[in-house]
Formats: C-alpha cells, structure tokens, sequence
C-alpha cells in the first residue's frame, strides 16, 4: 500500500491525492501536521532517496529558513531530530511503498506507483493522443 504524507495547505498534496483517487489506488495518509513522523519512517525514507537529506528536506522553503541552521553540518542523529520537531521543513507530498519513493508532485513520476499493467494501457492511450 501507498503511504502519503502531507502538508494540510500542500497544494501539491491535494493534487497527489486527487491523483491516487482518480486512479483506484489504496493509500494511507499522515498529516505531518498532526503526527508527526517516527525515527524509522524517516529512515525508511532516507533509505530510498537518491541523495538522502537533500531529497526530502527543502532548504529553500521559509520553515527550514526560519531555523537558522546548515543542515549539511548536522550528523543524521541531529537531523532526525530536526525533521521530528519541525516536520514543514520536509518537501512534500512524500509517497512511499515497498519499492518506490517519490517526493513531490509530478504526474510522469506518480505513474510510477500504477501497476505494470495498467501503466502500459495508459501509456499506450498517451501515445495514440499524442499522435493525432
């Protein structure tokens, strides 16, 4: 099953969870403003990133901002702790399933989480409209 976390005012949550819905697709959703995230699904995540905390915690964005510290000079221990107390410091959507994680909205990389089956259909639908 498909595990979402979000962001209540995430427009790019929203638009995750419209997608899965569109498409059938069972998911359990956590509120990180509500619950907040356990040691071991942080490191769940951090274990299918391409570049660990860089992929899943935003810089840029005015919470992490607001803490006023280089996260890169922070051991994991320290990070975890971090992400813990201030969960908006994490990009978002994040959807996570036994193979696959994906951060952020985008609909070529949702499709990822479709069955093979269903995913070449549509792919195959995609391709026909494209050539007309």
């Amino acid at each position: 099953m498909i595990k979402i976390y979000t962001i209540s005012s995430c427009t790019s949550c929203k638009k995750a969870k419209t997608w899965l819905n569109a498409h059938k697709l069972p998911y359990k959703e956590q509120n990180l403003g509500k619950e907040t995230l356990t040691k071991e699904e942080i490191l769940a995540i951090l274990a299918k990133t391409e570049n660990g905390i860089e992929s899943i915690v935003s810089s840029k964005n005015r919470y992490a901002k607001a803490l006023n510290c280089d996260i890169d000079e922070l051991s994991l221990s320290q990070v975890i702790d971090l992400i813990q107390e201030n969960p908006r410091i994490l990009k978002s959507p994040i959807l996570i399933d036994d193979k696959r994680l994906q951060v952020g909205y985008k609909e070529d990389d949702i499709r990822a989480f479709l069955p093979r089956n269903i995913r070449n259909v549509e792919n195959e639908q995609a391709r026909l409209r494209a050539a007309l």
